[in-house]
């Protein structure tokens, strides 16, 4: 889209960002957006998006040839997946495919559809994907993380064009789901959380942050929202009282390895399976956050709240010792403010209030402030000249 000037055009979307920045768009008053290059193909809140993706070199010839090696049977059931660099040549593929050994099931057209993660998929009437194999066309990276942890019930396998080699994928899944569940555990535990607000554009952002500050509010833990863009361990390490992240961005952005971050980053799935007792484990992982809206496929609503003379203490599995009971959903005014032990029920359990989270919100940050009327007015003066290590005034020592 022309923004301002004919001779000026903006792209409202930031630098290696698969997200379009509704934000940037809404500065020029944009009624429209032209996003260039990656995309994970998630809706926005207002604005209509035209996504350019650009087109990669692929031998559609060499893609058939290795797709007939890995699925030699006739009806293999197999859905089709590609980087979006290569959705141009799609269509070529099918042709190429079907001239050979044609994949198409017999029978009637399959009424049934699945939409996830940014894209449609034609399936049998109250069936879904579990019984389907996974070809994946494009390099190793996180979109083909994010869909075999999606999917972790079909077998992958992938297309890579840049070797022109094909292969069964043999990521260990039921290892990083484990390391998965572990950092659930962590969100148990956890009393400080720290909601990292990560997209600006996506649809339904805003509910689930109040989503996940009702959560926690009613877990009993506290939680601060923090705008940190893109985050990587040096700007989380500036909040050390933080006992665990939740990071609220695309499904495409939201699997963080945390291994180099001084606290875990978890996603609002997992901090879901943490707080909401409600919500079990079926196998099934989520990384698109609006599954866990009201009105979703995958939402879970919250139970009642449990009176505090019912509360049932809870053991860590990680440190053996016991947590502070959920009690249902106490003002967070209410909370003593700097008191480490808090006696809640005399012949119970006492709940335990973190002095960190306490400081954490006494901390604020000013920027320049003007000072007008309070800073003499004094005549601009010409400053150093030179380079920091050899200013033009400074003198030399002489040889």
């Amino acid at each position: 889209i022309m923004l301002g000037p004919p001779s000026q055009s903006v792209n409202a979307a930031s630098p290696h960002s698969c997200c379009v920045d509704e934000v940037a768009a809404e500065h020029v008053c944009a009624e429209a957006v032209l996003h260039y290059g990656p995309a994970c193909l998630s809706p926005c809140r207002k604005l209509p998006v035209l996504h350019i993706f650009g087109q990669q070199p692929l031998d559609v010839g060499r893609c058939a040839e290795v797709f007939r090696e890995l699925y030699p049977e006739r009806q293999s059931r197999v859905v089709v997946l590609s980087d979006v660099v290569y959705a141009y040549a799609m269509g070529e593929w099918k042709c190429w495919q079907c001239s050979g050994l044609c994949r198409a099931p017999p029978g009637p057209a399959l009424p049934g559809e699945v939409r996830q993660l940014g894209r449609r998929f034609r399936v049998e009437a109250g069936g879904g994907l579990q019984d389907w194999a996974m070809f994946y066309v494009g390099s190793e990276g996180l979109a083909l993380t994010n869909f075999m942890l999606t999917w972790n019930r079909c077998p992958f396998s992938s297309f890579d064009p840049a070797t022109g080699q094909g292969r069964r994928e043999t990521l260990n899944v039921n290892r990083a789901l484990m390391r998965r569940l572990y950092l659930v555990e962590r969100a148990r535990d956890a009393r400080v959380v720290g909601i990292l607000v990560g997209t600006l554009g996506v649809a339904g952002y805003l509910e689930v942050l109040q989503h996940l500050r009702q959560l926690l509010r009613r877990a009993g833990k506290r939680s601060y929202t923090l705008a940190v863009g893109k985050p990587n361990p040096a700007k989380l390490a500036n909040f050390p009282e933080v006992d665990i992240f939740v990071l609220v961005a695309c499904a495409q952005n939201s699997l963080l390895d945390s291994s180099d971050f001084y606290r875990p980053v978890v996603t609002p799935y997992e901090l879901e399976l943490a707080c909401n007792p409600a919500r079990e484990w079926t196998g099934n992982y989520l990384t698109d956050f609006r599954d866990l809206l009201p009105g979703a496929c995958a939402y879970v609503e919250l139970p009642p709240a449990v009176p505090e003379a019912e509360a049932v203490p809870d053991v860590s599995l990680i440190t053996g010792e016991m947590r502070a009971a959920h009690l249902g959903d106490p003002p967070a005014a209410q909370l003593p403010p700097s008191t480490s032990l808090a006696c809640r029920d005399q012949n119970r359990a006492l709940a335990e209030i973190s002095p960190a989270a306490s400081f954490l919100e006494s901390r604020s940050w000013r920027g320049l402030e003007q000072q007008l009327g309070k800073t003499p007015v004094s005549k601009a003066v010409q400053g150093r000249r030179g380079i920091a290590i050899a200013y033009e005034e400074e003198g030399r020592e002489q040889s």
